[in-house]
């Protein structure tokens, strides 16, 4: 486990060699969906950017150059998302980008971005592929700033079998590439901390009813159930646990929206103990977290969900990127990038040499009826040879 502490936004470092757009500021591009099903997932990513756009600026700019956001609509489709991406580069001249929430559209992105030797943070997509593809693995100008699914299956894994002492496992997971692929990632790594899975059952959306299955997985000898799930489901298996005896001795782990309140309040005996991981929320304790919830709700009348804040803390990471080159040339900002140590909210973020930032994930352990965070985790994956 390990926490970094914060560190404050700086003022430009005054370079003499600096290059900048033509209108004196630096121009950044933002991919999101501000239409369709996942348009309040890019209000909230463009809303934390233009924050800390506003921050940085109000600080002085970089080297007195003001950081000046375009945004374009993905509509969450990796077509419309190459429309809005192609744009921004040659209609708003724009040398760094941010996108997309989707990862389908994220992948889209990488061949465009590195035909264009423009330089693309990811700040919210969870797809392993677009680290697999970037920085050796081919994509030079993809970064990613962003736990992927296989991170968070590793570092849930790990915690389980460190924290909690269990090694033996049952599957109820959601019949989706989502949900397979998590599972297909704890496998990857359970043989790292001497783990089995002794049963493995995939559930439908839109399935209610799940004792037969939860009574195998009680006779099994599984000391917690590992779910990748909807949030939806995971109250109907919770008060289903109670019902065949499973709750307060068996924990959920993974990710289903286990530590919510109204998840929580809806069969709180077999919620006790679950244990989840997150990228980022808003109950984390550091100054800085809590600096940034502060302030994006002040600003916006309304408390930042995770979207809102990775797009804030990938903003101040590129200024400090730019920062470290001493100019705004796309090459020497890639490369300051690659070697850069940055503060976060929640720990200190390295890049890997497939572009993927080295950053800890949350995890939370539900006590006593309320989620607990238990610190910041990092862990290491192993890349496909």
């Amino acid at each position: 486990m390990a926490l970094a502490a914060a560190a404050p936004v700086l003022a430009g470092l005054g370079a003499a060699d600096t290059v900048f757009a033509q209108d004196g500021t630096i121009r950044l591009g933002i991919v999101a969906p501000m239409s369709g099903p996942n348009a309040r997932y890019g209000a909230f990513s463009l809303r934390g950017a233009q924050l800390a756009a506003k921050e940085i600026n109000e600080a002085g700019g970089i080297d007195g150059k003001k950081i000046q956001v375009f945004s374009a609509d993905s509509q969450g489709t990796p077509v419309e998302g190459v429309s809005a991406t192609r744009r921004l580069i040659s209609q708003d001249k724009v040398d760094f980008l941010i996108g997309d929430v989707s990862s389908s559209v994220t992948l889209a992105m990488q061949p465009v971005v590195e035909d264009a030797g423009v330089l693309l943070i990811n700040a919210a997509s969870s797809n392993p592929k677009i680290t697999y593809a970037a920085g050796v693995g081919g994509f030079k100008w993809s970064f990613r700033n962003y736990p992927s699914d296989e991170n968070r299956a590793l570092v849930v894994a790990q915690y389980a079998a460190e924290k909690r002492g269990f090694t033996k496992f049952a599957v109820l997971s959601v019949d989706s590439d989502y949900g397979r692929s998590a599972i297909e990632f704890t496998k990857k790594y359970l043989p790292r901390f001497k783990g089995q899975i002794l049963t493995e059952d995939y559930y439908k959306e839109g399935e209610v009813d799940f004792r037969s299955v939860l009574a195998k997985i009680r006779d099994s000898g599984a000391q917690a159930i590992i779910m990748y799930g909807l949030a939806d489901t995971t109250p109907i298996v919770a008060r289903q646990m109670i019902e065949v005896g499973l709750a307060g001795k068996m924990p959920l782990i993974g990710n289903g929206e286990f530590n919510t309140e109204k998840t929580i309040k809806s069969a709180a005996k077999a919620m006790e103990g679950a244990v989840e991981a997150a990228a980022w929320l808003p109950a984390y304790e550091s100054a800085k977290s809590k600096a940034f919830v502060a302030k994006f709700t002040g600003e916006y009348r309304e408390a930042p969900n995770n979207h809102a804040y990775v797009h804030w803390e990938t903003v101040h990471l590129l200024g400090k990127a730019i920062q470290a080159a001493k100019s705004t040339d796309r090459a020497q900002v890639r490369d300051a990038l690659k070697g850069i140590k940055y503060d976060s909210a929640v720990g200190e973020v390295t890049f890997d040499d497939h572009n993927q930032a080295r950053l800890p994930m949350i995890l939370l352990e539900i006590e006593s009826g309320q989620p607990v965070v238990k610190g910041a985790f990092y862990a290491d994956i192993d890349y496909p040879r």
